[in-house]
């Protein structure tokens, strides 16, 4: 099904980026408005994709270049039940992040350059969850990197610009490696299309560079996603740069350009090894237990907040990595669909909570001006909406009931149960509790520690805007809970864990065959 608006989440934020630049020049002040409006837009026109679209795949010719003899040759923009569920993510966050950013952003310069920058990393982000074609993910890829360099270091301080530093030097080594991947992919099959170099695999197209093709693109995505070896460049990045920033890239960057490719590729692009899936897995269980460790000794609130993002992101690719064996072995179906389904809805959660975290630490930073857990201490009382949203946050991130994070923590430990993977499942319990100890040390410190109830005399919480998004996120966080209802669950997750199970499916919508 030939679908228009799918050009207008790419074609609007570019726009919006452009407009923004020259406008703001003339008209001060507009640039935050018209990034709002821009963001309003694309949410509105991801909502609606995802609920008209319901369970049917939709598909954008550029050009009209329709498959010659079932061959692909034009540039393919897919919209599924998978890419339906980022692209969600991506409008969502980034509209409460541009909102939190009309007060937050006051306090720096150059506002044009910060909406203008930001609507590009939107613009890429879309691209990349929408393109069919992996030549093009690297293109909007870059496009969203190289947004987010200069958007880390905005405030161009001393650790800032150290961090994009570190950020830029190891997503040039990740973007090398994928390039080079697309060399090896265009040499052994010939094509740049997804589904057709699926289909030239599977014809024993794969040659001798097929393992090493795999094992760059999952160094390269790795790196993007920040998955434990590849994480170094993470807890700089997101505790350097402006706090809606830090948002989007542990909320949304580290998804869109790292985990969806990742689960996109393997699923759908190469046939499925129990070799690969096991070492995806590792990967997955590495970054989870990892993570969490690095986090728990930290006293800056921000780069506890980003080891978590390396810890949770774990949780995704070790429970797409379960299914991913399970169907390599051809065993148990329906327990590789639960945990497929698992990762996803954790994915879907962490956005919620982890940018509503992010968004909590730029509050205190704004209100208290410091990022140090040890330096605060009674803030309950003078910033009661930041408090009690950091608490639901806190919860949902630990697994507690009733909120999005314990649903989808639940399913991935019974889907590794049944699967009968139990030490993955004890980590991933175990993992959990540490998680709920390092947020407990947040919230006591932060909030209750009266021992510097002196601090707050003269704090107050902060402007109406970044309450607005973090009363949104937090609303969002119970409201995520009710996906895990089967009825819900069934109309809103199953879509993607069908797209990425039957891989047929994929490549059909493309070359018609």
């Amino acid at each position: 099904m030939m679908n228009p608006l799918l050009p207008l989440l790419v074609a609007i934020p570019l726009a919006g980026a452009f407009l923004t630049m020259i406008i703001g020049r003339f008209i001060p002040g507009i640039p935050r408005y018209m990034a709002l409006a821009t963001l309003l837009l694309l949410t509105f026109i991801s909502i609606w994709l995802l609920v008209e679209g319901g369970t049917a795949s939709s598909v954008y010719t550029m050009g009209g270049w329709e498959p010659v003899d079932g061959v692909p040759i034009g540039l393919y923009l897919i919209h599924d039940g998978f890419s339906a569920l980022v692209l969600c993510i991506i409008s969502v966050i980034g509209l409460l992040s541009v909102t939190y950013s009309i007060s937050y952003m006051a306090r720096y310069t150059s506002e044009n350059y910060f909406y203008s920058l930001f609507c590009l990393m939107i613009a890429g982000m879309n691209g990349v969850v929408l393109s069919g074609d992996i030549f093009n993910i690297f293109v909007f890829l870059e496009i969203s990197a190289i947004s987010s360099y200069a958007l880390v270091a905005f405030g161009v301080e001393k650790n800032e610009l150290e961090a994009t530093l570190k950020y830029q030097v190891l997503g040039a080594v990740a973007s090398f490696m994928v390039l080079f991947a697309i060399g090896f992919i265009y040499w052994s099959a010939k094509t740049l299309n997804i589904a057709d170099i699926r289909t030239a695999f599977s014809e024993g197209g794969q040659g001798n560079n097929y393992i090493l093709i795999q094992i760059l693109l999952l160094t390269g995505f790795g790196l993007k996603a920040a998955i434990i070896p590849f994480h170094a460049w993470l807890p700089d990045a997101h505790s350097s740069a402006p706090s809606p920033i830090s948002a989007m890239l542990s909320g949304v960057l580290i998804k869109a350009v790292g985990i969806y490719v990742i689960l996109r590729l393997f699923f759908n692009m190469f046939e499925i090894t129990e070799g690969m899936a096991i070492l995806i897995t590792t990967l997955g269980a590495l970054s989870m237990a990892v993570g969490v460790f690095l986090a728990i000794g930290q006293w800056d609130l921000k780069r506890l907040l980003a080891y978590h993002s390396i810890s949770q992101m774990g949780y995704v690719i070790m429970s797409a990595g379960i299914g991913m064996i399970l169907m390599a072995r051809g065993l148990r179906s329906e327990i590789a669909a639960l945990a497929i389904t698992g990762g996803i809805f954790h994915m879907l959660n962490h956005a919620a909570f982890k940018g509503l975290l992010f968004l909590n630490a730029g509050a205190i930073e704004y209100s208290a001006g410091t990022r140090d857990l040890r330096q605060m201490g009674g803030l309950a009382k003078s910033m009661p909406f930041t408090s009690s949203t950091s608490l639901a946050a806190s919860l949902s991130i630990s697994g507690i009931p009733p909120f999005n994070g314990f649903f989808s923590k639940l399913i991935i430990i019974v889907a590794a149960v049944m699967g009968r993977f139990y030490f993955l499942a004890a980590l991933a319990a175990i993992v959990s509790i540490i998680t709920l100890a390092s947020f407990m040390k947040f919230q006591r410190y932060a909030f209750y520690n009266k021992e510097q109830a002196k601090f707050n005399k003269e704090i107050r919480e902060v402007p109406v805007p970044m309450l607005l998004s973090m009363i949104t996120l937090a609303v969002i966080c119970l409201l995520l809970s009710l996906l895990a209802l089967p009825g819900i669950r069934e109309t809103v997750l199953s879509p993607a864990t069908d797209i990425l199970m039957d891989q047929a499916k994929y490549s059909s919508q493309i070359t018609g065959m």
